[in-house]
């Protein structure tokens, strides 16, 4: 039935296909940027939290009798840690991205994204066209002038961290715009959570920036922390309000346990380990300075590649030499590349060792 569309993807170099990599191979392609994926006393510990509690699965939603004494540890010692009135899980960051989107943006109100904002959210703003524009990426000017312009009886910002394929960050003058004009922010922290700041709490932690109750972060466990699922900070007032209104908190089942109680031990673990993890962080961007000459601002390394066929033929190369790296294809990205995570589980040998052979290549 859908062979001609098949068979179109294929010729265009954009067919997806799920593959079984080798767990040897030196992983630099997933967003496990601090290598928790591979530490078993973690899990372990995870395991041994769970087993306190005679419940070990979510069984209904949160509204029902899904919400677990794990949830709400969770959920305060993130907004405690980060300084937010209330968290919220939730089961994935794209399910994050749709209720925050679609319950927050009432009649009358005008969301402006970023152009370059995860699929996820823009998924979220197709039965609300009238109601969203989207402003040039991390362009301050051109988001001035559409606030000004579009108005709205409410007006929401929804930016990210970092952005997942170019791996720049957020400019803090948005942040600083949006204050001026009291418009709410929605950050989605999923790529920098876990990676920027003196605490690795991401990008409020990288600049400083105190939360308000125009704030609201989310951000997912299945990247820096090791685990899977999301979660929301925000004031009392905006979590209530997405208790009420937001479909996926309502109507899904609630998180899973294990992973939420992973993602909990994870992200204390981290807090117990900054002093190594920034010392390898500071010293990994200097090696990509030192061998590429260039200067990044989060462990997202993109290299333009010419082609989505030339994008595959680099990953099979490095996949002979032992690396595994991302090959980012259209419509993903506007033009192809190799996106390579620095990840802080490797070591400084297997990264210089990559690096060296990118600068040959180049």
């Amino acid at each position: 039935m859908y062979e001609k569309e098949l068979v179109a993807l294929k010729r265009a170099g954009r067919l997806r296909e799920r593959r079984l990599f080798d767990e040897h191979l030196i992983d630099m392609a997933s967003n496990d940027y601090l290598g928790l994926s591979q530490k078993p006393k973690q899990l372990k510990k995870a395991m041994k939290l769970l087993l306190t509690y005679q419940t070990l699965s979510p069984k209904a939603s949160m509204l029902v009798n899904g919400y677990h004494p794990i949830h709400q540890t969770f959920e305060r010692y993130m907004a405690e840690l980060q300084g937010f009135e209330e968290g919220i899980v939730v089961g994935s960051g794209f399910l994050a991205n749709l209720g925050l989107i679609d319950a927050l943006v009432r009649k009358g109100d005008r969301l402006f994204m970023d152009e370059s904002y995860h699929a996820s959210g823009v998924m979220a703003t197709e039965s609300m066209r009238e109601r969203v524009v989207f402003f040039a990426h991390n362009d301050v000017e051109d988001l001035k002038e559409k606030l000004a312009r579009y108005g709205g009886k409410r007006q929401i910002v929804a930016v990210e961290g970092v952005y997942s394929m170019g791996g720049d960050l957020c400019k803090r003058e948005i942040f600083e715009l949006c204050e001026k004009r009291g418009v709410l922010m929605i950050v989605d922290e999923a790529h920098s959570a876990g990676v920027l700041g003196e605490s690795f709490l991401g990008i409020f932690d990288h600049y400083g920036i105190t939360p308000t109750p125009h704030h609201i972060k989310m951000g997912t466990l299945g990247k820096a922390y090791g685990a899977y699922g999301a979660y929301i900070l925000s004031s009392k007032h905006i979590a209530t309000f997405l208790l009420n209104r937001a479909k996926p908190l309502i109507y899904a089942t609630a998180p899973s346990l294990f992973d939420t109680a992973l993602a909990l031990v994870n992200v204390q673990y981290i807090q117990k380990h900054l002093v190594r993890y920034r010392k390898k962080r500071e010293r990994f961007y200097g090696l990509v300075q030192k061998h590429l000459g260039l200067k990044i601002e989060s462990l997202i390394l993109p290299l333009e590649v010419a082609t989505n066929e030339a994008t595959q033929k680099e990953q099979k190369r490095w996949l002979k030499r032992g690396y595994l790296i991302g090959a980012i294809r259209q419509p993903t990205v506007s033009r192809p590349i190799l996106r390579i995570i620095l990840n802080l589980g490797l070591s400084t040998k297997e990264v210089t060792t990559l690096l060296k052979q990118l600068k040959r290549k180049g």
